[in-house]
């Protein structure tokens, strides 16, 4: 008898930690924001705990198809989670929450010189996000068709499975040029060690980044606190401090 009435508390024990968490797929763009924002959660709720993957919007859109268990995806692009919503896997329509930018960076090539840089015998391989599943990815090789230096450099371009690793092949040199989101660029290491250039945004689609609430967590009170506080001025000021725009509502 005692033995069963422990093993109920346990039961009812694991629910209750369940239930206190939140696990999000997020878009690599937002590694840095969103270890912010969250940080700034915990600090208000430590009885939450937050679990964040990261990851190319378009894998995680792969994985929340497969039934993994997210309870809210933060993409790079409004058109994956709209997706979800068209196959009746959300709780409601994407909510736009910030537009990226896309930047050229670089620790040991000048810049300033602008794209054309590209082109340069020096810069040997330029590393973008796979344009595949990576909105960040896609954009840049519009940008490069736009500026008509695709057909010119495409031999040198590597690619990063997500913008993050992206990010992280020109940050050890295993490229000399990186093109990705702005908000990578801010973050302290990246700011310290190089410099970027702020490509126009007239030459790509704009990145209109979405989050939407998976329809398995669309009751779960804790997800929906940690939604509500995604609006709170304390979090537009993280997400401005990344470089991202905010979005006029």
């Amino acid at each position: 008898m005692v033995k069963k009435l422990l093993l109920l508390l346990l039961f009812f024990a694991l629910i209750k930690i369940n239930a206190q968490s939140i696990t999000i797929a997020a878009a690599a763009d937002l590694r840095n924001a969103l270890d912010d924002i969250t940080k700034l959660y915990k600090e208000k709720r430590p009885d939450v705990k937050v679990d964040v993957i990261y990851g190319s919007s378009g894998n995680l859109y792969q994985q929340i198809t497969n039934q993994a268990p997210f309870d809210l995806y933060m993409a790079a692009d409004i058109s994956f989670p709209q997706k979800l919503v068209e196959q009746k896997l959300t709780a409601g329509k994407p909510i736009i929450y910030a537009v990226g930018h896309l930047v050229m960076w670089s620790a040991a090539k000048d810049v300033s010189k602008g794209l054309d840089l590209l082109k340069s015998e020096d810069v040997k391989k330029i590393s973008i996000a796979n344009p595949e599943v990576a909105p960040y990815g896609k954009r840049a090789v519009e940008t490069l068709k736009y500026y008509k230096l695709y057909d010119i450099i495409k031999d040198k371009i590597v690619k990063g499975d997500n913008v993050s690793q992206a990010a992280q092949f020109v940050l050890t040199g295993n490229a000399d040029v990186g093109i990705f989101a702005l908000s990578l660029a801010l973050s302290s290491e990246m700011s310290s060690k190089g410099k970027y250039y702020l490509i126009d945004e007239k030459s790509y689609s704009k990145l209109e980044q979405a989050y939407v609430i998976l329809k398995r967590s669309e009751k779960k009170k804790e997800l929906l606190g940690f939604v509500k506080f995604l609006e709170t001025k304390n979090v537009k000021d993280i997400f401005s401090k990344y470089g991202f725009k905010l979005p006029v509502k």
